[in-house]
Order: structure tokens, then sequence, then C-alpha cells
């Protein structure tokens, strides 16, 4: 039927047909109620009978043009039929098409039009007293076409919003995951930029170093030697854990060691020390210290000291130290790093540094990421009179 829908009106439209005709032999005036076979109607109309179930064909594609016709021919019919026959039958299914195909103004509208018009015609022409059964059932009729058209209609637009209801919550969901999937994939990348510029910034250091003093002093090129060691092994350890995590399937098993933060800040610091970059940390956490700080707080906080510590390290000038200070203020955490940007010279030359992009780069982008996922803020740019600042506060609730 839904692939065929005009074959489908056809013999819909040949059953209203059938049942008009066959109606219209019907005589509801019986000496003991309706009788068959006692009137005959006439020609004329047996031809509106014919056109209105003709019209019907076209229900679906021309609505209220089939209602139209189907309302000519049945006033035609209440006018000049003696006996009248049930014409009006075509304007019943025509004006529940009409109703189950519009909205409920324009149903409502169409139908009092059309019961009024077609009860006061049936009233005030032909033989019967207007109070008759005939015509009491026209407007009865037309009145539960308006209304089973309208309430299928309600029934098709309750179905489509469950369905576009449905339909939308899938794509939500399929939304969230492919954005759970892009934050994720964001702080891997995150976690491994800090973990591999970090290491490996100490590396390029001491290997310069070790490079530079080799032939005149070969115990010092030892010991630069021996922190690139170090650093190549926890970079390499960090690196498999994480690659590790990546490639198991199902759920991961729980870590072993807990993710870094200010609880280690002194180890961190040290490494810097190590690579000859003097570094000085004031930790200042209140009344508030005996509290261990959020998990996320107190990795964010490390990576931002991290990396902002490697940046000093890589494109500071000659003798560059810094300063590192974390300070409780109200409800937040505010770390704050330094450097002056070397003002001494370097008994061991390096390569000259890089310069600094206050707009640019993953690892000052990474630590604004990681602040605005807290609710807070961060900041990095040049200071006043030489070096550079990054200040971040990091909400603790």
């Amino acid at each position: 039927m839904r692939d065929h829908p005009l074959a489908t009106d056809a013999v819909l439209a040949l059953g209203a047909l059938v049942a008009m005709v066959v109606g219209s032999f019907a005589d509801p005036h019986g000496e003991h109620g309706p009788t068959f076979g006692t009137r005959t109607p006439e020609p004329f109309s047996l031809v509106l009978m014919v056109l209105g179930a003709g019209a019907l064909v076209l229900r679906r594609r021309r609505p209220r043009l089939v209602l139209a016709v189907a309302i000519g021919l049945s006033l035609l019919e209440l006018t000049t039929g003696e006996p009248r026959a049930p014409v009006a039958m075509c304007t019943v299914i025509a004006l529940y098409t009409v109703a189950s195909r519009t909205d409920r103004p324009t149903t409502w509208k169409l139908g009092l039009l059309t019961m009024a018009g077609l009860t006061g015609v049936a009233m005030l022409s032909g033989p019967l007293p207007w109070y008759a059964q005939e015509n009491l059932g026209i407007f009865a009729w037309t009145g539960m076409a308006a209304a089973a058209g309208d309430a299928v209609r309600s029934r098709r637009a309750f179905i489509d919003a469950i369905q576009e209801r449905a339909e939308r919550a899938e794509r939500t969901r399929e939304e969230e995951a492919r954005r759970r999937v892009a934050e994720e994939r964001l702080r891997i990348a995150r976690d491994l930029h800090d973990v591999v510029a970090h290491h490996i910034a100490l590396v390029n250091v001491q290997a310069g170093v070790a490079a530079h003093v080799m032939d005149k002093r070969p115990d010092q090129a030892k010991e630069a030697l021996a922190h690139v060691r170090d650093a190549s092994r926890s970079a390499l350890n960090e690196l498999r854990a994480t690659v590790g995590l990546l490639r198991q399937s199902g759920d991961p098993e729980a870590p072993t060691e807990p993710a870094p933060g200010l609880a280690v800040l002194d180890d961190l610091v040290d490494t810097f020390r190590h690579a000859g970059l003097p570094v000085k940390v004031m930790v200042q956490l209140g009344p508030a210290a005996a509290v261990p700080l959020p998990a996320a707080v107190d990795l964010a906080a490390y990576r931002v000291i991290q990396e902002a510590l490697t940046n000093v390290r890589k494109h500071a000038g000659p003798g560059a130290g810094a300063e590192v200070s974390v300070v409780r203020v109200g409800g937040s955490v505010e770390v704050t790093v330094l450097d002056d940007g070397g003002s001494s010279p370097d008994p061991a030359p390096e390569p000259a540094p890089e310069p600094r992009d206050p707009g640019g780069g993953h690892g000052l982008l990474g630590m604004r990421e990681r602040a605005v996922a807290l609710g807070g803020s961060c900041f990095a740019g040049p200071r006043f009179g030489g070096g550079y600042r990054v200040h971040a506060i990091l909400p603790v609730g």
C-alpha cells in the first residue's frame, strides 16, 4: 500500500462507489425501519456517485481540490436528488484526507465550513423536515471525519517526533563519543609533549656540555653523560608506559605509580639544576597544605612548571636563572615561573637560544589548555626589563 498509493486509493474509491450505490437502493423510512430494494436512484445521482468516487483516486495528490469537488457534487445531490443518494460519503472521505495531511487550524476551519454548509443545505432543501435523521447524519459523519483525520495526523506527528528524538539522541551519543576521543587524544598528546620536550631538552643541554669539556675536563664530561643517561632513561620509561597503555585492549590496568605532582617537584627542579639552570623554589599552600590538592590540579601545576622551566632552559640566554612559586590564594593555586633572560656569562657555551614566540608553540598551548580545563587561566609573556613570565591560576574546586 505504501509502494503503490495510487492503486490503494483506486481500490478505496471503488469500495466507496459500491457502498454508495448499494446504499442508494435502501429506504430509511420503511414501515418497520430501513428496507432495501424499495427505491431506485436517479441516473443523475449515479453519475454524481461515479464522479465523486473517481475524484477520490487523487485524494492524496490533491486533497483540497478533491474535497472541493466532493462538496460540489454533494451539494448538487442534496438540491436535485429525489430520493437522495449518499454522495456525501465522498465528502466524508475527502475531509478525512485533508484533516490527516494538514495542520489543526486548517482542519477545523475546513471541517466547520463543510459541516455547516452541507447540513444547512440538507435542512433547507427537499421534502424532509430539518430535523430528519438524514440531515443530522451528514453533520455527524463530516464531524467524525474531521476529528478522525486530526487524530491520525497528531499520532503521526507524535511518532515522527519520537523517531526524530531517538535519532538526535543517537547523533548526540556519537558526537559525545567523538568529543571524548578527541579530548583523550589531546590529553595524551599534551602529556607526550611534556615528557619528550623536558627530557630531550635536558639531553641536548648535557650532551652539548659533554662535547664542550670532553678534552679539558673529562670528569665533568662523564657527569654530564651520566645526566644524559638518566634523562634518556626517564624519557624512555614514561614513553613506554604511555605507549603500553595505548596498546592495551579493553579496560587498561590501573597505573602502578602515582601521577607526578608537587610532591616530586624537588626531583624535577634537581634535573634542571644538574643541567646548569639555577632554580629557586617557593611553595606556600598555607593551612590547607595538610589537605592534598585534587589530582588534576596537582598534575596541572607540575606540568606547567615542567614546561615553563623547559622553555627557560631551551630559549633563555646564557647564565639565565629561574624562580618558581606555588601559592595558595583563596580557592585557587597560583603557579608562577620567572626567568631573568640571562645576564651572566656561561663557562660552557651552548648554541644560540631559539627566540620564544608568546603566541605559538605546543608547550604554551598545552599549559593554557590544562588551566582552562580546570576552569582557570594561564598567561605567558615577556617581563619588563627582560626575561619571561608564566603565571597560571588553577581553581582547587
